[in-house]
């Protein structure tokens, strides 16, 4: 595998940014499973990090990191601006979104409509190469309509790699831009995997992320010698236990693996520590609910979490509650 140039560990395995999905909480909670798992941020638009609150969107515990920021925008000095505030924020990377194909992204004239600029996406990627010091990635699909054959692809990586950026996180679905809604280009582009490894194979130079439709590590492990990385998105939100081997399968960590209820009796007390600066259990514990999966007193745990978290005043009582015995 090649060696990252980051200042953290190489990406072996990473957690999709998901939008509603990957936010601080949910990234606090995953790094209490593995130390060393690449997690990004959700989607934030440069328009929100200009104008909006920053606290709320940059915001993160420093024990989250190694931690990326994904970005959505296109628009040079907006997005340098926005990526040397991450970089400010002690972010460890900036992304660029260049897969979203959902239509308000469409129309923002951001995401994977980008896929059909090459030259514009450099032009970005250059422009925020030139205020930060920490690693510029892009994330994207393998194509866009019918702008979907090899060369295309390889078009677009070449563009993007003359113009410095030497990592790439690849969704192997192509995106329709009509007539599918964002769920299903999660869905309905048939998965090619081997069109990445043909591209990591063709440029041995970058670093190739293979991301989209891995459920489990057989399927990371039939992938992961044709690649540098994988990352890993609903499976592992759905059943978060997934990542609790990566340190020691893929990152030569032997520290203890930790057992689901401690990663709970860990999480307690920043729990407590953000109910006592306002935020809800709920929003909480929505992340929570897959820990327990395959195992015995799993529905117990999601059922009672999702009965109660959402109640006024709720504490980590509901937690300890849920617990299986």
């Amino acid at each position: 595998m090649l060696q990252t140039t980051a200042a953290w560990m190489p990406r072996y395995v990473s957690v999709a940014p998901m939008l509603d999905w990957t936010d601080r909480h949910a990234r606090f909670f995953l790094r209490l499973i593995s130390k060393h798992t690449w997690l990004y941020s959700e989607m934030v638009t440069t328009g929100a990090i200009l104008h909006g609150d920053k606290q709320h969107l940059l915001g993160f515990h420093a024990d989250e990191q190694p931690l990326a920021l994904q970005l959505g925008g296109s628009d040079p000095q907006n997005l340098a601006l926005c990526a040397k505030i991450g970089e400010d924020w002690g972010y460890n990377e900036i992304n660029l979104n260049v897969g979203c194909p959902s239509d308000r992204v469409q129309s923002g004239r951001f995401g994977a409509c980008l896929m059909a600029e090459p030259q514009l996406v450099a032009e970005l990627v250059t422009a925020m190469q030139a205020v930060v010091d920490i690693p510029v990635t892009v994330k994207h699909r393998i194509g866009i309509d019918e702008q979907d054959s090899v060369k295309d692809l390889n078009q677009f990586v070449d563009t993007l790699a003359a113009a410095g950026c030497k990592t790439f996180i690849i969704h192997a679905r192509k995106a329709w831009l009509q007539g599918l809604s964002p769920k299903q280009n999660r869905d309905v582009p048939p998965l090619d995997y081997e069109r990445v490894a043909a591209l990591k194979q063709r440029r041995p130079d970058l670093e190739i992320i293979l991301n989209g439709g891995l459920l489990n590590w057989d399927m990371v492990n039939q992938e992961m010698p044709k690649v540098d990385g994988v990352m890993l998105g609903r499976a592992l939100y759905h059943n978060p236990y997934l990542l609790a081997n990566v340190d020691r399968d893929y990152y030569s960590d032997e520290h203890p693996i930790p057992t689901r209820h401690q990663i709970i009796e860990q999480f307690l007390p920043y729990v407590e520590s953000q109910l006592q600066q306002g935020a809800q259990l709920k929003h909480m514990t929505r992340h929570i609910l897959g820990l327990f999966q395959g195992q015995i007193g799993a529905k117990h745990w999601r059922r009672y979490l999702s009965e109660n978290a959402y109640k006024p005043n709720a504490g980590i009582d509901v937690i300890l509650n849920a617990l299986p015995k």
